[in-house]
């Protein structure tokens, strides 16, 4: 299968519009090749640009976790000093994550989610990915629900660090069964099966997106989770366990996100099966899964009307309907930021199946941003973001991967006249336009090519 990520995400090449528009504005300066295939002025050092670059990072620390730096505000950093430190303290919670205290261990994966999430660590995780990757599954394997929830957290964001490449693949072919064990263990933890459920449509995504075996299994154990809530035959909902809708809701999230990865041709089988079953979900009595519910159903109309401008649901009016019905809901019953939140993405879902409007989101970073302009884009996004937590910016801003996914492009390194600048509205819509034609297109030549191979 081929190995370009760019394609399956909608990403556009390397030299984005928005780093030519950057450039633009600094016109009258010689400019010259600077680091990742970025220009930069003339008159600036790459002692300067490696400052630039690493005064970041100092920044990013938090106390009481394997981040500190020890420095007070204003003083100067020893960089150098600095990782080394924090190198240490993470081979330190590596070896803990085998201590035989449950404390320890539990301790030593909440450290390493913090430093993965908030920090780009892939030239430390290289050397020692193999050796993690036997930590996590021995956890997986014989910890507790909590433990197991948390080395699940874990394993998502190892892959994010890693990447697309054959080292993140590597350590998903060892995962991926375990993951799928304890998802669909019904005596398992909830807490557990829920981590595992977001983990698996993670590292799926990142690391198995171009293996169609491991896409296609990935998918039947996430739906075999959430289809148990689907109406049985007389179209009755079941009545689902008390703590299930959070799994149920993590599970279909992470299906919708590999989703975005089918060709054609076995997307419309998906979307002919799905679809009226997860309108007939709308009727469920938690508001979280109804919310997840509805966004899949504005994903699915969004991906049929990109394999077919025609695209039309024959219940699309029942559909409208049950989708009006929740953009107004005023039931007492439901707690009043329930209703609230609930209608406000309804009125979205349904704005997008009626007329194909779509209220384009703008995520800020640096003096980057990213436009949230599809419910594709939506759902990658808030996947990453609910990984990644507060670190996503970070990642947005330095993460190769994360840059490759959304059309960023090699992390951009500044100089103070550049930073003080601003984009145009112009300028945006520039972009957008472009980012989106390049998506479409790109998207669409993967989804053929591993067509062949479903």
């Amino acid at each position: 299968m081929p190995k370009n990520k760019k394609g399956k995400r909608g990403a556009s090449s390397k030299g984005t519009l928005r780093q030519e528009v950057l450039q633009l504005q600094l016109s009258g300066k010689t400019p010259r090749s600077g680091k990742n295939g970025v220009k930069g002025e003339s008159g600036v050092s790459d002692d300067d640009l490696i400052s630039d670059v690493l005064s970041h990072f100092s920044s990013a620390s938090e106390s009481a976790s394997v981040l500190e730096d020890g420095t007070g505000g204003g003083e100067v950093v020893d960089e150098q000093a600095a990782q080394e430190e924090t190198e240490d303290k993470l081979k330190q919670c590596i070896d803990d994550v085998m201590d035989k205290s449950v404390k320890v261990r539990g301790a030593a994966l909440e450290s390493l989610r913090q430093a993965f999430s908030s920090r780009l660590l892939l030239d430390f995780l290289l050397e020692r990915r193999l050796t993690l990757s036997d930590c996590l599954e021995r956890c997986l394997r014989k910890g507790g629900g909590e433990e197991q929830a948390a080395a699940a957290a874990v394993c998502s964001l190892l892959c994010v660090q890693l990447g697309g490449g054959p080292e993140g693949e590597e350590g998903f072919k060892v995962l991926r069964p375990i993951l799928s064990a304890i998802l669909i263990d019904d005596s398992a933890s909830l807490s557990a099966r829920q981590s595992c459920a977001r983990a698996l449509g993670m590292c799926c995504y990142v690391s198995a997106a171009e293996d169609a075996e491991d896409l296609l299994k990935s998918l039947g154990h996430l739906e075999s989770v959430f289809s148990c809530v689907y109406p049985r035959a007389e179209g009755v909902l079941p009545v689902v366990k008390a703590g299930t809708p959070p799994l149920h809701t993590a599970a279909l999230q992470a299906w919708a996100l590999l989703i975005t990865l089918c060709p054609a041709s076995h997307l419309n089988t998906l979307i002919d099966h799905h679809l009226p079953l997860l309108q007939a979900s709308l009727d469920s009595a938690d508001v979280n899964f109804r919310i997840a519910v509805g966004e899949t159903i504005a994903l699915l109309y969004e991906l049929g009307r990109d394999i077919d401008r025609d695209f039309d649901y024959e219940d699309s009016d029942a559909l409208c309907d049950a989708l009006k019905g929740l953009a107004t809901d005023g039931n007492k019953h439901r707690a009043k930021n329930d209703r609230r939140k609930q209608r406000s993405i309804f009125r979205e879902v349904l704005q997008y199946i009626e007329n194909e409007d779509f209220s384009e989101e703008k995520i800020r970073f640096g003096i980057e941003a990213l436009y949230i302009d599809c419910w594709v884009r939506r759902r990658i996004y808030d996947a990453f973001k609910e990984g990644l937590e507060s670190g996503v910016r970070h990642h947005l801003q330095w993460n190769p991967l994360l840059r490759d996914m959304f059309g960023l492009g090699a992390p951009l390194i500044l100089d103070a006249s550049v930073k003080a600048s601003k984009i145009s509205r112009t300028e945006r819509h520039l972009f957008n336009s472009a980012a989106f034609k390049a998506r479409t297109k790109l998207r669409n030549k993967v989804r053929d090519k591993r067509a062949d191979v479903m």
